[in-house]
């Protein structure tokens, strides 16, 4: 019976410095990686761009993403005789809905048309419903000084618009001049 005792006893300690010699697990330390940029999932489709002015075949043309000034006007034919480049910037990049005028020699330089100021373009050159003024809305195919008027008055009155179809209830624009508007314009803040 001693012997059992002793053999049990030893057993029990064995047990216990093998348990206390065991190694310990490293706890488990989850890294995640780094955040990354995400990659565009499809290719950027390709620009409307409406080129006019002095341009020898004014017309809204259809140019690849990237595509700058230089390339809308060479797509229009080149510049007309009287043109005068030297008011262009023809490395501007054109983004899509953008109307570029090509001023004519000796011709006023327009307030808007070939750049919309910055406090009403979007990065797709969109107009801002909500803060372009009534030259900025001016740059719109289809809209006059007398719409662009009406569209900033709705505005004032009814509080900014909620979205592009609210441009309907101004006097004057109809779905067909909706249909013409709606890739050109947005309601950003």
């Amino acid at each position: 019976m001693a012997v059992f005792v002793v053999l049990s006893a030893l057993i029990v300690i064995g047990g216990v410095v093998f348990l206390l010699r065991r190694p310990v697990a490293e706890p488990i330390e989850i890294i995640l990686p780094e955040p990354t940029q995400a990659l565009p999932t499809s290719t950027p489709g390709p620009l409307r761009v409406y080129i006019t002015g002095a341009v020898r075949r004014p017309d809204v043309y259809t140019l690849p993403p990237g595509s700058i000034v230089k390339d809308g006007l060479e797509a229009a034919g080149g510049p007309a005789p009287d043109a005068d480049l030297d008011r262009v910037n023809l490395a501007q990049r054109l983004s899509d809905g953008q109307q570029v005028t090509i001023p004519r020699r000796g011709e006023a330089v327009p307030l808007t048309q070939a750049t919309v100021s910055l406090s009403a373009a979007t990065p797709g050159g969109r107009v801002n419903l909500n803060t372009a003024s009534v030259q900025e809305l001016e740059t719109l195919p289809g809209i006059g000084a007398v719409l662009a008027q009406r569209i900033v008055d709705y505005r004032t009155e009814h509080g900014p618009f909620k979205s592009i179809e609210e441009i309907k209830n101004v006097g004057g624009i109809g779905e067909a001049k909706f249909e013409q508007l709606q890739r050109l314009i947005t309601v950003g803040p």
